[in-house]
């Protein structure tokens, strides 16, 4: 009984910190959590919550599917055990810089030696006839519609029409061979818009291929330990680097509102290269950035370091915080004891919406890591890979019968899922049925945290995934589960979702 007391006040103290209603109606990303543009984010919120009331201190949470690192940060901060794994080897980056934050001392300084050594550099590639510099540059295909001159702090405009001057600096760079540490490696994808032929060169100008050379040649004179933290700022950044970003036309970027004006979009999901386009001052994007990173370093408010081991079993002997994978989960758990983890809390690939290491290839080549394709789960529009729904199926069922098993009694997985077709929620559904080792006890719905013009007005766009509980039996099913129950919209079905 004294447990259960203990369970509920803990419960009640950390309830003022996280409330459920913050699941409902949760805020956009902010501070280290929006440092990346990783893909797939999903509250913070939730995951606190969950974190929170599903675990205690020094249990072992698990993400096999790491993604943007989230659930790694929102476990060590709370004086959880934490192993993460992922396929994608900028989500290990990423993952490993939230649990391990650098020095901002060091940071900083390191910032300032690349201002020092590059900045000049790359701002003479964007030299103006009358000595100032271009921030940006207006394409409608091949040809220049205006250049940009934006004070910094954008309370002044200046644009221009283009002049010969700005053609012939811009022609230095035209057959520039780029020097990064691989070319990207792509397939034939009409859903996100790639083919096996697609090169930076198709995606970068030649211009900002060079600075980005200078860039990842400054880099690599940093001390390692300061260097990833460097390399996924340039990741962050290379969107907005890139042939990839949109311009706004007929209507405000904050609001809706019929405007004249032509404003700077993003980079959106997809290697899409609209005719009307931005090119961006290659130094300018990744400062702001690098900055934002500093920023939000120096304004974390966790400063403990946290032991990270390369071993999944210091984790679990207690002899480390925090071991983080790239590869295959299946194959990593392999390793893992049976009934050692409290909580499984991952975001796996939801069927055929969205490729995630294919979209991530950019990145990749940018700070040369090189994916194994093979050994994804995924469904991809890529015939080639031969990734179709029924090998999908057969390898999440794989990933829950080992989840199963590495469960501790009483432990929970907290899957978050969604997707248009009934054959995608099959292994939920069908081949994952009640039983007496892994059982389904309910779901209830996680909304986005942050508003997307694409996914607003995507037709059939997702407004929200599900959180699917599923629990080992043990003794304290009930007590882990009565809180998770007084959730808004708390199901015990799965949503009865139609074949096509």
């Amino acid at each position: 009984m004294k447990s259960i007391v203990k369970q509920l006040s803990l419960f009640e103290l950390e309830l003022t910190k996280t409330n459920p209603e913050k699941i409902v109606l949760p805020k956009g990303y902010k501070g280290l959590a929006a440092f990346h543009k990783y893909w797939g984010k999903k509250p913070i919120e939730c995951l606190a919550f969950l974190i929170e009331n599903l675990t205690e201190k020094g249990d072992i949470v698990l993400d096999p599917f790491l993604g943007s690192g989230l659930v790694a940060r929102e476990a060590v901060i709370r004086e959880r055990r934490f192993i993460g794994i992922d396929i994608n080897p900028v989500a290990v980056e990423l993952s490993n810089l939230l649990v391990n934050l650098p020095n901002p001392d060091i940071l900083k300084k390191a910032l300032d030696e690349l201002e020092i050594s590059v900045k000049s550099e790359i701002y003479k590639t964007y030299l103006l006839e009358d000595g100032k510099f271009a921030t940006h540059y207006l394409w409608h295909g091949n040809e220049l519609n205006s250049v940009w001159h934006l004070s910094p702090r954008r309370n002044e405009s200046d644009k221009r029409i283009p002049t010969n001057y700005d053609y012939q600096v811009f022609k230095q760079f035209e057959g520039y061979e780029p020097k990064i540490p691989r070319p990207i490696k792509l397939f034939q994808n009409s859903r996100i818009n790639t083919n096996d032929t697609l090169t930076l060169k198709d995606l970068f100008t030649g211009r900002a291929l060079h600075n980005i050379d200078l860039l990842l040649n400054a880099i690599h004179k940093q001390p390692d330990s300061i260097k990833s933290a460097l390399l996924l700022s340039l990741t962050a950044a290379s969107g907005q680097m890139s042939k990839m970003v949109f311009a706004i036309t007929g209507r405000g970027k904050t609001k809706s509102e019929p405007t004249n004006k032509i404003e700077v979009g993003s980079w959106v999901i997809g290697y899409w290269r609209p005719t009307l386009h931005f090119e961006i001052n290659v130094w300018n994007c990744f400062i702001k950035r690098a900055n934002s990173l500093l920023k939000s370093i120096q304004e974390d408010e966790f400063k403990k370091g946290y032991c990270v081991s390369k071993r999944l079993t210091d984790v679990i002997d207690n002899k480390a915080d925090v071991a983080i994978f790239q590869g295959d989960n299946r194959k990593v758990l392999n390793n893992c004891p049976n009934e050692t983890i409290s909580l499984i809390l991952t975001d796996p690939p939801h069927s055929d919406r969205i490729p995630y290491l294919e979209l991530s290839e950019m990145w990749n080549s940018l700070i040369d890591k090189e994916p194994d394709f093979s050994q994804e789960i995924v469904v991809s529009n890529a015939r080639s890979r031969l990734k179709d729904k029924k090998l999908y199926l057969h390898e999440m069922t794989e990933f829950m019968q080992t989840a199963t098993r590495i469960l501790k009694p009483s432990g929970i997985l907290a899957l978050f899922f969604n997707a248009r077709d009934a054959d995608s929620w099959k292994f939920l559904k069908e081949v994952i049925p009640f039983s007496d080792k892994l059982q389904f006890k309910g779901l209830f719905p996680m909304n986005y945290s942050a508003n997307s013009v694409i996914q607003d007005n995507r037709k059939g766009g997702l407004k929200n995934d599900f959180v699917l509980i599923y629990q080992k039996p043990g003794n304290e099913d009930h007590i882990k589960l009565i809180f998770l129950e007084k959730l808004p919209n708390w199901s015990k079905e799965i949503p009865n979702i139609h074949s096509k």
